[in-house]
Formats: structure tokens, sequence, C-alpha cells
């Protein structure tokens, strides 16, 4: 500011009363000013501007920067948390970067609220978080009143996968996953409910693998290597299906007319041209609505208990998935 009071010969409490829209300056001043400041490239300092204020109107993510779907979460809360006047500050999470370091540099950030993908259950600083800001909790299902629960309703969206492939006339239906926490044994969970309700209680086959590509590449492998293969597998995630798939394919094993696949998240990666897999939607514009609608109610008062919230899945078939192969020397059943 000083910078375009000194090009002008103005004083710099005139072009602050300009560039913060304040009453008094003249149309004219506010039209030199405003040109001059776009001229030297002026950018307001949030930083200093937020320290003045009592409230920043910002909201803190933790989440996974490898995973598809909270990725896609990360880029639609951006939209939608501007629409209704708050800043997204991200705080990404690697394998060098813990809870309790995102967390501490979000609070840094005097953002006013937190929503975490999968925090780790045993960070201290999520322990203290709900004490300081409202916390949204994503991915998994816990329980914690002091913080508000939003999860996919896995069960629904395993029940639809195992349901289309038995449609198909599958029975032999293999699930890779288990692995990756609290969420991956969940789905694994849901995976054996859906087999049971659909009188296949019998035929449950979890091969273990955690959400990753290796993950699925690995899962993979180990099917290969069995005299008596599954005719379908239902992937804990899309990242773990596209592993599965490149591995099926390198060994000439086509899918789906030799072996359906289906992925869990309905991420990018599920519609790529080259993939075009059947995967269980998580829906990130349920997940969203959610997640904002529980940030504004809380920080305009709501002082509730958490609350926990199913969001709805669906199948979203594409082509990685098809009818049952016939057995061999099995009779035709078409005519």
């Amino acid at each position: 500011m000083q910078d375009v009071a000194d090009d002008l010969g103005v004083s710099r409490q005139l072009v602050s009363l300009v560039l913060r829209d304040a009453p008094g300056p003249s149309a004219e001043s506010r039209a030199r000013i405003l040109a001059a400041a776009q001229r030297l490239g002026y950018r307001p300092n949030a930083s200093a501007r937020q320290l003045r204020q009592t409230r920043t109107r910002l909201i803190g993510l933790m989440f996974a920067m490898r995973n598809p779907f909270q990725v896609g979460v990360a880029e639609r809360l951006f939209e939608r948390a501007a629409e209704a006047g708050f800043g997204l500050v991200l705080g990404p999470v690697t394998p060098d970067r813990s809870t309790d370091d995102v967390l501490s540099e979000l609070l840094e950030e005097r953002v006013e609220a937190i929503i975490a993908f999968n925090p780790d259950p045993s960070s201290a600083v999520l322990a203290g978080a709900p004490d300081l800001v409202p916390v949204v909790w994503l991915g998994e299902w816990i329980d914690r009143p002091a913080v508000d629960n939003i999860h996919v309703d896995e069960m629904n969206g395993l029940r639809l996968a195992v349901d289309h492939l038995v449609g198909l006339g599958h029975r032999d239906i293999a699930y890779v996953g288990g692995r990756g926490g609290r969420v991956g044994a969940d789905r694994a969970d849901a995976y054996r409910a859906a087999m049971a309700g659909a009188g296949l209680a019998d035929r449950i086959d979890i091969v273990p693998a955690d959400f990753s590509e290796e993950g699925g590449a690995a899962a993979a492998r180990a099917i290969l290597g069995r005299a008596d293969r599954p005719t379908a597998v239902v992937c804990g995630g899309d990242q773990a299906a596209a592993g599965v798939v490149a591995v099926l394919i390198r060994a000439g094993v086509r899918v789906p007319q030799d072996l359906s696949v289906i992925g869990f998240d309905d991420s990018y990666l599920a519609s790529l041209s080259y993939l075009r897999l059947t995967s269980v939607s998580q829906g990130v514009e349920a997940t969203v609505d959610e997640t904002l609608r529980a940030v504004v109610d809380r920080l305009g008062g709501d002082g509730g208990p958490g609350r926990v919230i199913a969001t709805p899945t669906a199948l979203v078939v594409r082509e990685s998935t098809g009818p049952a192969p016939r057995a061999a020397g099995a009779p035709r059943s078409d005519p």
C-alpha cells in the first residue's frame, strides 16, 4: 500500500480506505488508486489481514494426496467453501507427515474448523482439537461424541457390488482388501455381510491387500497362482482395482470375459478410457454437502451431540464386469 501511495503522491491511509472499500474517498481517488494498484501488481497480505480480524473464516482439511477420492473431495470443497464464505487450508498427510504434524499446522493457521480423513486415533493433537474447534471426521466409523462423523454407507455399497455380480451368474466372488486401518477392516466386513446376504457365505474369499495399486497387484498375483480362481473380484478401492486389472491383463487374463473386477470410490481412475471400471460410488457431492453442513452449523452455534451420518452409495456399471465365464464342458444355456 505504501508503494501505491508513493506512486500517486497520496497518503497510505487514503490507499488503505480505497483498498478496503471503506467510505470516504471520492470516486476519482478510488479510480486512480485502483488503477495504480493493478499496474503495480498489488496483492493484499491475507495473513496480516487475518491477524487484525477476530475470525479467519478458514477451514482446515487433512487428507491423503495419493487417494483419488479424498483429492476429489478437496477440489470440490474449495468451490463449495468459497460459496459459503470460507477459505480452505490444505493439510496433506504423507509418510513423513503424521496426524499430529498436520493438525498442529492447521491449528497454527487459526482455522475455525477441521475436516480430517482417517486421522490417527492415538494422536494427542486430535484428542485436544475438539476443545478448540469443531472437528468433522471422514472416512471411517468412529465412536467419539465430541466430533461429527460422516462416512459412506459401505454396507450398501458392497451389497450392490455383490448383487450385481450374482445377477451376472457369478458365485465365486473374491474380495481384495481388508488392510489399511479401520476402513479396510470395515469394508471387508461389509463384503462378508453381502456374500452371506446373497446366500454365498460358504464362498467368502478375502485376499489380503491395502488400498494401493501395488496392494491390488500383489493380490492379483496371488489369485493367478491358484488352481481354482474366482470368476469375479471386488476391490476395496479403485487404486487396488487398477493394480488387479493391470496384472491380469499382463498375464493374458481377459477382463471381464475371464474375470470381472469391481472397484470402490468411483474416482477419476474408474472412468479412464483404458480402464472403464465398474465401481461403487461414494458420492463426492454428498460427502461435501454433509461435511459443510456440519461445519456451518457448528460455527453457527449448534452445540448438540456429534452427528453420525452415512452418505448414500450407488454402483456405476462400466466395462470391467460381465457374465460369469462358462465352465469347461458345461452345456450352453443360449439357444
